[in-house]
């Protein structure tokens, strides 16, 4: 057997065994030659068969990480990115990186049934479990419905509970449309994945109980770490 299937053997063995829980990074190639009294190129060989197997991944600059199970994502009308994650048994958090008013793009407009160029809320961050990112996210909300938002979002670090500040005590969801795309560098950094590495893109539109728009909202997955599912509701 080749040096480096041996050592891609025992590398699995411990992964499988718990040494190296999903979504942990493994030693350097340095640390891992030394180890095996190899030379850097054997131990690439051996991550890169552990690749192919999708058992690990590599991230630019970051090192190679253990793959996370895939996250089971369900997009029914009422879609919580909180109490998906929490009923997964796992910890869910998201970070908010911007929080902005500008004018709708056109396809924005459309989503929310405003006028052109009128004034929108954009939030934007990342959605996580455990501590590792699931998705990146940017909601759009109408200004003038609720022109408190900004400060909302600062205050509560949640959308739902900003909405429900606001007077927006529920919302669903009319429509979704996915997209399948490679991940460009500033999304990959963002999910702390490869440049290149498959996404799938969410738009979806929710709505209020009279059913007028209140949220045209963009996700990007990490294609390796979520199983979207579709609710028949």
């Amino acid at each position: 057997m080749a040096i480096w299937s041996e050592i891609a053997g025992t590398l699995r063995d411990e992964i499988a065994g718990g040494a190296y829980p999903p979504g942990s990074r493994l030693q350097t190639e340095a640390v891992l030659a030394q180890r095996f009294g190899v030379n850097r190129h054997t131990v690439r060989r051996a991550l890169a068969d552990l690749a192919g197997q999708g058992i690990v991944h590599s991230r630019r600059g970051a090192g190679v990480f253990v793959a996370a199970r895939p996250t089971v994502y369900p997009l029914g009308r009422r879609v919580r990115f909180h109490q998906i994650i929490a009923a997964e048994g796992r910890t869910p958090s998201r970070q908010i990186r911007s929080v902005d008013t500008r004018p709708a793009t056109a396809a924005e407009a459309v989503g929310l049934r405003l006028a052109a160029g009128s004034q929108v809320h954009v939030v934007e961050g990342v959605s996580l479990a455990d501590g590792h990112p699931l998705a990146s996210f940017r909601s759009v909300f109408p200004a003038a419905r609720f022109p408190d938002l900004p400060a909302a979002i600062r205050e509560h670090g949640s959308i739902t509970e900003a909405l429900q500040a606001c007077g927006l005590a529920d919302y669903t969801r009319a429509e979704t449309r996915l997209t399948a795309q490679s991940a460009p560098a500033v999304l990959a950094l963002a999910l702390q994945a490869a440049e290149g590495s498959a996404v799938l893109q969410s738009v979806a539109v929710n709505v209020d109980a009279a059913g007028v728009p209140v949220e045209h909202g963009t996700t990007w997955f990490a294609g390796e770490r979520v199983t979207l599912t579709v609710s028949p509701d």
